[in-house]
């Protein structure tokens, strides 16, 4: 399905972005592995990606700092010679009461979320034209459009992630570039289990399961599928959307 494309996947190393990488890497492409802070899982995704028969790219950068985003389009470009796919999944911030947050953290929640797309579109349609086009998909999240507890800063960087996305998509699908993003519901990843564990694990993930119409949480891979279905040929005609795959999570009106 993606033989011989080339895929960055950002924030890579665990979670959603390990998953939406190996899928990539098991469907033929090479993948350039992103991560901040945390060196082992990364090297252990690119391990996983090798291990499929497939190149992987290690690339230490904080995306939300602009010379270091550039210079991992530079290795990429040295590396590989162009890209076919961006997925923006790197995502951070502070969750505090809008009274309380920042600037400090207002920035650093919006440098990584939001502004990273736009600067990364740039650098990647540069890299895709070369190769007759190809697929940004960003991950976004419920708190774009709904109010979650705490979570002004990263509600505010997701909805600025959707609008971009939306203009990114009109501007670049006339250099044969989808831009388009998904928005998963409650996920089961590793850091789900660590906020469980600083309560009552069980109570917490059934309370969450009970709020999902499908009865159970997404796995990262069901969110790999969709990420992965918007770069192929078959969504050609999906232009600036946001796919929200939760299971129903955000349709009831809560109890």
């Amino acid at each position: 399905m993606f033989q011989n494309k080339i895929a960055l996947v950002t924030g890579s190393g665990r979670g959603i972005g390990r998953a939406i990488a190996l899928h990539f890497a098991k469907h033929g492409a090479d993948v350039v592995i992103n991560f901040f802070r945390n060196r082992a899982p990364a090297e252990e995704t690119a391990r996983e990606v090798e291990k499929l028969g497939r190149r992987a790219l290690l690339v230490k950068a904080d995306v939300g700092d602009l010379d270091d985003l550039n210079r991992m389009f530079d290795e990429i470009q040295a590396g590989f010679g162009g890209l076919d796919i961006l997925i923006h999944n790197a995502a951070s911030g502070y969750n505090r009461p809008a009274l309380e947050q920042k600037p400090k953290g207002w920035e650093w929640t919006m440098n990584i979320n939001a502004r990273a797309l736009l600067f990364s579109a740039q650098r990647a349609a540069a890299l895709m034209e070369n190769r007759g086009g190809g697929k940004i998909v960003s991950i976004s999240s419920a708190g774009a459009s709904r109010v979650l507890p705490d979570y002004v800063v990263v509600g505010a960087s997701k909805a600025a992630l959707e609008a971009l996305t939306r203009y990114l998509g009109v501007e670049l699908i006339s250099k044969g570039i989808n831009v388009n993003a998904v928005s998963p519901g409650v996920v089961e990843t590793d850091a789900l289990h660590h906020f469980a564990s600083m309560g009552n694990q069980d109570n917490i993930l059934q309370n969450f399961i009970a709020q999902v119409p499908a009865g159970r949480l997404i796995t990262p891979e069901e969110v790999a599928e969709v990420v992965a279905f918007l770069c192929t040929p078959a969504a050609a005609m999906i232009v600036g959307q946001t796919i929200v795959v939760d299971g129903g999570y955000t349709l009831p009106i809560p109890k």
